[in-house]
């Protein structure tokens, strides 16, 4: 069974000194964090993911769910493991005390996140989706809504669900045809088949809520007629106990290449009873707050696979012998020595462990805008704050499970033969990862998104924001010398990315097709600048604790040795993505269709 050690002493770093989000006292709720509480819920967490969920990620790979008599049948100990989960409250953590949650920054949950999403992917979709769920209904729901579904969602004894896709319409979501129809007394009828919902039926909680897109009678056309509807596996009476079945129903299980352990469901609602979640003919807008939050998470997905698997790779890369190393024998007691000393499976350790460390610090950074947006008191600050997170929205799903997968692969390839092999696990990871790069939008879609939306349509405005954070961030490191390589590498890559979208705005006033020939690399070229700014900060950070005086030495000069592998290996790939958009867009665009 595949090992793993919860980054602890990462988020430590991340939260108490990159970060340092105890500065945040202002914000609702982060006076009431300090570092020993968040310490001690980070290692409760990584106690309950190592001890309980990572014994089962091989169990609900090979047993998968079953569709028995209607009704889905979870892995063998996932309903107990969820039990446990519940009862420890990990379900609480970041969601509002009015309803019985915690109310800790997103910022600690989101590193809660990781643990979950590492030690078994399949099993964390489902308080996953539910957090979604109640982030939906708390911004968007009314105040009755409130009262009937959150504090059951908040504790986890209910689920929560999001239907979206149907055969004829994934993305375009124009197209769907699910509809709804009044019944009076605030009550809808809900219609039509919606499929791959993950989570969409189990047996780990009494009741599930799904969050469905569904059109009124009188919806206009295309997404501005779509409604959003929360609807109940059970009917809830006034009292907040169960009632009758609702008319809907998982009618088939999804047959995928991973995460076998969450139930992908084809669902069908046969006027089954809703609820208007939000305004009606508004549901796209109230859905977008469960798929950012999704995305988020998905993202956290990319990451925590990722570091499972090189913390694997790593471990049978110290233990396997095979040939000697070029430069004369290491290890003379063994029959040979270990394949460590080989360069290229140093350089593919190497690349995951700088991605994965640049990309926890971006995560956190993330997850602090967020929380800024939402409990910040200063209108401007917020603003500001939402809007760099909407900015880095398609770099945190769509660059991080990019490269979160080719990592994972890199670390099956450490294993040679045995990581093609089902016991080591390295093949699960790589197969269940897979799926983030798909769902929740395809990374196509989160690279035109950046392109088309983030960057386009505000002309740049936050583009140039955060290109104004990293400039003063250079202007402040400039003139140290032990800075210079890591300012050097961050130059690098905000001038090739600076270039990169002068060219693409240039070129799209006059062809807009340019800008899905360049989203893809253009999205990359800023999931790897973005990386660098981190590298940037974490180098600064390791630097100012050295010259302080630290018995954990180590630590931060293995910190900087990373990043500066991440400034000579991931940076360099700036200028050749910036040449690749600038060589090859227009000629996607003008490829003739008989020519393919």
């Amino acid at each position: 069974m595949p090992i793993y050690q919860a980054p602890i002493r990462d988020y430590q770093f991340i939260l108490s000194e990159l970060l340092n989000i105890y500065q945040y006292q202002e914000l609702a709720g982060f006076d009431q964090v300090d570092p020993e509480l968040v310490d001690a819920i980070l290692q409760g967490v990584a106690d309950f993911t190592t001890d309980i969920m990572l014994p089962l990620n091989a169990v609900g790979d090979h047993q998968g769910c079953k569709l028995v008599d209607g009704k889905v049948i979870t892995p063998d100990g996932f309903k107990d493991a969820y039990k446990q989960y519940v009862e420890n409250g990990w379900a609480t953590l970041t969601c509002d005390p009015e309803y019985g949650g915690q109310g800790l920054p997103e910022v600690v949950g989101t590193f809660a996140t990781e643990m979950k999403t590492a030690t078994n992917m399949a099993f964390a979709m489902y308080p996953g989706l539910t957090h979604g769920a109640y982030s939906a209904i708390h911004v968007h729901g009314s105040d009755a809504l409130k009262q009937k579904y959150l504090a059951k969602l908040v504790s986890g004894e209910w689920t929560g669900t999001m239907n979206l896709t149907e055969s004829h319409a994934g993305t375009d979501l124009a197209l769907l045809r699910t509809k709804a129809k009044p019944l009076g007394d605030d009550k809808f009828a809900i219609s039509g088949e919606k499929i791959f919902i993950s989570s969409g039926d189990h047996d780990l909680a009494e009741n599930i809520i799904h969050l469905v897109l569904a059109r009124l009678p009188d919806a206009p056309e295309g997404v501005k007629g779509i409604s959003l509807f929360a609807v109940p596996k059970f009917l809830v009476n006034a009292d907040g106990s169960l009632g009758a079945a609702n008319t809907l129903a998982a009618t088939g299980l999804e047959h995928k290449m991973g995460i076998h352990g969450n139930s992908t469901c084809v669902m069908l609602f046969d006027n089954a009873v809703g609820e208007l979640v939000g305004a009606a003919h508004q549901g796209l807008r109230a859905m977008f707050t469960m798929m950012n939050q999704a995305r988020l998470g998905v993202g956290i997905q990319g990451l925590g696979v990722s570091d499972i698997a090189y913390q694997n790779a790593l471990v049978y890369a110290k233990d396997r012998i095979q040939g000697r190393a070029l430069s004369g024998v290491k290890e003379a007691d063994k029959a040979a020595d270990s394949i460590l000393v080989h360069g290229d499976v140093r350089r593919m350790l190497l690349s995951q462990k700088s991605f994965n460390e640049g990309t926890r610090a971006l995560m956190g950074q993330q997850a602090l805008w967020l929380d800024q947006a939402e409990r910040e008191s200063d209108p401007v600050k917020a603003k500001q704050a939402s809007a760099l997170a909407a900015l880095f929205t398609p770099i945190v799903k769509g660059f991080v499970t990019d490269q979160g997968f080719k990592a994972c692969v890199d670390a099956q390839q450490v294993y040679g033969g045995h990581g093609y092999i089902n016991e080591w696990g390295m093949e699960q990871f790589v197969r269940d990862i897979r799926i983030a790069m798909i769902y929740e939008g395809t990374n196509g879609v989160q690279a035109l998104d950046l392109v088309g939306r983030k960057l386009l349509a505000d002309k740049g405005a936050t583009l140039n924001l955060w290109s104004d954070m990293v400039k003063q961030f250079i202007g402040q490191h400039n003139g140290n010398e032990q800075m210079k390589p890591f300012i050097a590498g961050l130059m690098d890559a905000a001038g090739d990315l600076e270039r990169a979208t002068g060219y693409i705005a240039k070129s799209a006033v006059t062809n807009p097709d340019l800008i899905g020939a360049a989203s893809m690399a253009y999205m990359q070229l800023f999931g790897i600048s973005a990386l660098a700014w981190m590298w940037a900060r974490i180098a600064a950070t390791s630097l100012a604790a050295l010259d302080k005086g630290t018995d954990e030495a180590s630590f931060y000069q293995a910190k900087l040795k990373t990043g500066a592998f991440y400034m000579g290996y991931w940076v360099s790939q700036t200028r050749s993505l910036r040449k690749q958009i600038e060589a090859s867009s227009q000629q996607i665009v003008d490829f003739n269709d008989a020519d393919f």
